[in-house]
C-alpha cells in the first residue's frame, strides 16, 4: 500500500509559538465551556478556529486575550500569561468582537480617530486613519454617521478600529458571520494581505467552508479541540485517504467493482455515484490515478475521466465530529 505524504502541523515549541495552550478548560458554574484545549499556533500564519454556535469559540479568544481566567491548564500568548498582560504586550493585539461595539452617533472617522486615542496614536495618526480606512475600502465614506451606513460598512468599521495600531496578532471573532459572500470574500482577501505583512490572525467562524482560506485549522465541537492540522490533512484525516471520481464511458460490472476493491492502493469500498461512476479512497491521489488507468487499460474500460474529489469542509467538519463520537 502506498505511504502518501500529508504535510501535517508541525506544532511549534512553546517557545517560538505566538499562541501557546496545555490542557486549556474554562467552567462556568457546573457547565464546562472550554475542555482541555492543547495548541500552538506558528507566527506569521492564518489559524481557523471552526465550531458551531455555542462549541466554546469565543470563550477561548476570551481566555487568549485575558478577559477570563482559566479553570485549569496553561496559556502563553506573545510569551506571557494573558493574566500578567503588561500595556505594551495589549498594544501587539487587536481584537474584532462578534458584536459591533463602536458609536452610531459619531462618523467613520470619528469613530477610528476615538479607538486610536485609545492607543495613544499621535505622530501621523491621520495619515494612519486614511491608510486603514482605505485598506478596507471605507476612506471615501469616512463622514458619514455609522447609525446611516450599512452593517457591512459598519463589520468593515471593526475591521478597520482593529487594525489601527497596527497590532502583531489578531483576534477575529466570527467577523464573516451574516455578511453577504461578496464581503466575506473580501475579508478573506484582507486577511490574506496582513499575513502576507507579517501578522498572525486567529479567526473563529461557524462558515466550515472557510477552512480553506487558512493554513492551520482547529476543529472544536462541543468545547474539545478534535483536531489541528492543515485543510488537505483534515481532509484526509476525515476520511481515511484521497478521494478519487472514475467514471468509465460504460457501465462497470459487479466484476469491476469486485477488482476496484481488491486493488492495493483502494483504503475503502467504491461507492456507486451512477452505473458507471464510482468515488474511491485512495492512498495518494496523485500517484493512485496512474495506476488506477493503467488497471483500467487492462480491464478494457474505456475512461471517461479520473479526478480527484475535493470534498467540501462541511462534509469533512461532520465526518471527524462523527468520528470523534463514535459515529
Amino acid at each position: 500500500m502506498n505511504s502518501p505524504e500529508i504535510e501535517h502541523i508541525k506544532p511549534a515549541g512553546r517557545t517560538d509559538a505566538i499562541i501557546w495552550t496545555e490542557g486549556l478548560t474554562r467552567s462556568f458554574d457546573e457547565e464546562v465551556a472550554v475542555e482541555d484545549v492543547t495548541m500552538s499556533v506558528p507566527r506569521g500564519s492564518i489559524f481557523g478556529f471552526i465550531g458551531p454556535s455555542g462549541s466554546g469559540k469565543t470563550t477561548t479568544i476570551r481566555l487568549l486575550t485575558g478577559v477570563y481566567r482559566p479553570t485549569a491548564g496553561e496559556i502563553e500568548v506573545l510569551g506571557r500569561d494573558p493574566a500578567r498582560f503588561t500595556q505594551a504586550t495589549r498594544a501587539m493585539i487587536g481584537y474584532m468582537p462578534q458584536l459591533f461595539v463602536l458609536y452610531p452617533e459619531l462618523t467613520v472617522w470619528e469613530n477610528l480617530n476615538f479607538v486610536s486615542s485609545l492607543y495613544g496614536m499621535k505622530l501621523r495618526r491621520k495619515q494612519r486613519l486614511h491608510e486603514v480606512l482605505s485598506f478596507v475600502e471605507l476612506d471615501e465614506h469616512r463622514h458619514k454617521l455609522v447609525r446611516d451606513v450599512s452593517g457591512g460598512m459598519q463589520r468593515r468599521l471593526s475591521l478597520a478600529a482593529t487594525l489601527v495600531h497596527r497590532p502583531e496578532l489578531i483576534f477575529l471573532d466570527e467577523p464573516t458571520a451574516g455578511i453577504d459572500p461578496v464581503l466575506r470574500r473580501k475579508f478573506w482577501d484582507h486577511f490574506g494581505e496582513l499575513k502576507e505583512a507579517g501578522r498572525t490572525l486567529f479567526i473563529t467562524t461557524q462558515y466550515v467552508s472557510e477552512a480553506i482560506y487558512c493554513d492551520f485549522v482547529g476543529v472544536l465541537s462541543k468545547g474539545r479541540l478534535l483536531v489541528v492540522d492543515t485543510p488537505k490533512a483534515l481532509r484526509y484525516q476525515a476520511f481515511g485517504g484521497d478521494i478519487v471520481d472514475f467514471q468509465a464511458e460504460q457501465p462497470l460490472s459487479f466484476q469491476h467493482l469486485h477488482a476496484l476493491r481488491e486493488l492495493s492502493f483502494v483504503q475503502a469500498l467504491p461507492r456507486r455515484v451512477s452505473e458507471a461512476h464510482v468515488r474511491l479512497i485512495v492512498g495518494e491521489a496523485a500517484t493512485d490515478i496512474p495506476e488506477l488507468l493503467e488497471w483500467a487499460q487492462a480491464q478494457e474500460i474505456a475512461v471517461a475521466s479520473v479526478e480527484e474529489y475535493m470534498p467540501p469542509f462541511d462534509d469533512v467538519f461532520v465526518e471527524l465530529v462523527e468520528e470523534d463520537n463514535g459515529g
